[in-house]
């Protein structure tokens, strides 16, 4: 149906990788191992801090990370089946409204995640820095406020971004080059002016990936410092093995999002933003259980006792 110089658009087909159909069976097998270790990982490490309810593991550090990997389930469960569906089929259909649905999902836990690193970062540098006023100044409506504003915040921008997007004319072509429904992706079937999107989008990743990339390295300044005087090597240690945790997935998060969101132009490439947005979408959520928490001895005294009782529980 046309309307003025444009279609009426009610699906669209995601071809991300499509050049590549060799690639196909291997893409697949890949990202359906990753999504089983992201489920298992974080699921685990959720179940383990709700259960777990007289260890340390009930603290803000594991509240965030319990929040980190509910949203690393939701993140990859909204995104990776998409992808799976799309390798075995290699022209994937997706509804106007499933579209909408899939960016502003993925698009509110990106953001979300970007605020709750840099909330993490902060009560690390309490935890470190102030040891002695940490449970005064984290206490329990302060740690929860926290969570709650970077979900809030993060969803705000999200529906704001796509609302911005979807209500813009698409040029007739309904093909999107990429692997899911990407707002950049999206926009350059737009036939319209998208200055104020662009604007936004620059605004969006200022406020949510430089400013908490300055706050989680100012913090990881103070942190350093008062790392390398502590007396006890004991002490060093514990705190510098949560605290690079900790800044390895910031690395990772990070690194790929500001390569997606704020790259030059001149560097804008198709394959390398679709393999970005892979890992951006599947590596790191795999690897956070694993980098940030199921080495953590903690972690793994929790997971023995839980396991434990379970087997106990089976045997009764």
């Amino acid at each position: 149906m046309e309307t003025g110089n444009y279609s009426i658009v009610t699906e669209f087909f995601l071809v991300g990788l499509s050049q590549y159909p060799e690639l196909r069976i291997l893409l697949f097998v890949i990202c359906l191992i990753m999504y089983m270790i992201i489920l298992l990982g974080n699921s685990l490490l959720v179940i383990i801090i709700i259960l777990d309810s007289h260890s340390r593991l009930h603290t803000p550090m594991y509240f965030f990370l319990g929040n980190l990997s509910f949203l690393d389930i939701c993140y990859t469960s909204s995104t990776l089946p998409t992808m799976l569906s799309m390798f075995v089929s290699q022209k994937l259909p997706i509804s106007f409204l499933g579209c909408a649905l899939q960016m502003v999902i993925s698009l509110g836990l990106g953001c979300t995640e970007c605020v709750l690193l840099a909330v993490m970062a902060y009560d690390r540098y309490v935890a470190i820095c102030n040891p002695l006023r940490y449970t005064i100044i984290m206490n329990k409506v302060v740690y929860v406020n926290l969570a709650a504003w970077s979900w809030i915040i993060g969803y705000v921008v999200a529906l704001v971004q796509t609302g911005l997007t979807m209500v813009l004319p698409f040029c007739g072509s309904n093909v999107v080059d990429h692997l899911t429904c990407e707002i950049l992706a999206l926009l350059k079937l737009v036939c319209a002016d998208i200055s104020v999107n662009v604007l936004f989008m620059t605004i969006a990743s200022i406020v949510l990936l430089l400013v908490p990339l300055l706050l989680i390295f100012i913090s990881y300044v103070f942190i350093l410092s008062s790392i390398l005087v502590i007396n006890s090597a004991e002490g060093r240690k514990k705190a510098f093995s949560t605290s690079s945790a900790h800044l390895t997935v910031v690395i990772l998060f990070y690194g790929s999002a500001i390569f997606m969101y704020m790259k030059p132009k001149s560097t804008d490439t198709k394959v390398s933003d679709e393999i970005i947005s892979m890992f951006y979408g599947a590596v790191t959520p795999m690897l956070n259980p694993i980098i940030y928490s199921l080495r953590n001895k903690e972690v793994k005294g929790a997971m023995k006792k839980v396991l434990s009782k379970y087997f106990h529980l089976r045997k009764i």
